[in-house]
């Protein structure tokens, strides 16, 4: 195992004083020890893509070499930038990026993880990034090289990071309520609300494992979901082209975190949605699945920015009050509705995974 504060001192000792990333369950340790020890130089991103900007912004600013970190399925977020910005060939613009390697060959895992690990290192060479993968600490020596000669070329490393591998805090970090609404009692009561026909789509993370968990729990068989296991920040998006092609009423279950991520893509379902989509965000102002980090979601008005985006009614729910006379208002409105619902983080202890991901899909379209 690796210490975190090793890790970081290692960086300082580069000049690199200055993080962005977006929370990834692999690397949480470190976002934690970043919120504690480093707020000045710390920005929490939206998306990967992000990130890496407002890196390249620090380095443009100051010549010092900037640390961005996150999930190696956020490196396709990330290409952009890394390519037609940073790039030797483009402006040639160090910065250091910190990987967490889900679906690490040596590690077993879900299979969209499996699947962008196998060829994650494959993504970094065809990149020209050096990289190293961090077990140790003669590991952390040859990232220390790498880091060197980054600086010196101006060019972009990397090191990929598997789960287990940073050692974990003995503080228990506890995630903060913003709201009191039981994410619970909203599903429940959703799908109790819901007729057979309507369809779910939901976003990645604890509410695609919440709702399957809760829909199993009371046995609530009405209306069929479709979970995103990965692609966030595109649920809104899958939804959309769904309900564009049917009459059927398509339930868009959305989270702070990616509704955030992709922001653009709300814009396009104001403007070209139908009637039957509903989309529901639930706003817990946390990164929940990833170790509780805020998104700062709590700050945004979502009346104004909904109809400002092209949606006709907004609805707010934030307690159990009424909560199935207002779902069925929301829900019988014959218009492009948008409904906020602030509620706790997730309260379920060991929630399970989508299994046998084929099957769900088909069971969807049925």
């Amino acid at each position: 195992m690796i210490k975190v504060h090793n890790l970081v001192a290692l960086l300082k000792n580069n000049s690199c004083n200055f993080f962005s990333g977006v929370p990834d369950s692999v690397l949480k340790e470190l976002s934690f020890f970043l919120r504690n020890k480093n707020k000045k130089n710390h920005i929490i991103a939206t998306n990967e893509g992000s990130a890496i900007s407002i890196g390249i912004g620090y380095y443009l600013a100051n010549k010092k070499i900037p640390c961005v970190y996150m999930q190696n399925s956020g490196l396709s977020n990330a290409l952009n930038p890394l390519i037609s910005i940073a790039h030797p060939k483009v402006y040639s613009i160090p910065l250091i990026l910190i990987v967490g390697w889900r679906g690490s060959p040596r590690v077993k895992d879900e299979p969209q993880h499996n699947v962008k690990g196998k060829i994650t290192e494959k993504i970094l060479k065809l990149l020209n990034i050096k990289y190293t993968i961090i077990r140790n600490h003669v590991d952390l020596k040859k990232f220390d090289k790498q880091i060197k000669n980054a600086k010196k070329n101006k060019s972009i490393v990397a090191c990929l990071i598997e789960q287990g591998t940073l050692e974990k805090n003995n503080k228990k970090i506890k995630k903060k309520d913003y709201y009191k609404l039981d994410k619970e009692i909203f599903f429940k009561t959703l799908l109790e609300t819901l007729d057979n026909k309507s369809k779910i789509i939901s976003s990645t993370g604890y509410n695609s494992r919440e709702l399957m968990y809760i829909r199993k729990k009371y046995q609530l068989k009405k209306s069929k979901d479709f979970y995103m296991v990965g692609g966030m920040g595109h649920t809104s998006s899958v939804a959309l082209g769904y309900s564009l092609s049917t009459s059927k009423k398509t339930i868009c279950i959305d989270g702070d975190g990616s509704f955030l991520m992709h922001l653009g893509s709300i814009k396009t379902a104001g403007t070209f949605a139908n009637k039957n989509f509903k989309y529901i965000l639930l706003n817990n102002n946390t990164h929940d699945s990833v170790g509780g980090q805020s998104t700062y979601a709590k700050n945004i008005n979502f009346e104004k920015l909904s109809k400002s985006l092209g949606f006709k009614k907004f609805y707010s729910i934030k307690d159990n009050l009424n909560l199935k006379k207002n779902l069925k208002k929301f829900l019988s409105g014959n218009s492009l509705n948008f409904l906020e619902v602030k509620v706790t983080n997730s309260k379920i202890q060991n929630l399970p995974r989508p299994k046998n991901l084929i099957n769900i899909k088909n069971q969807f379209m049925k």
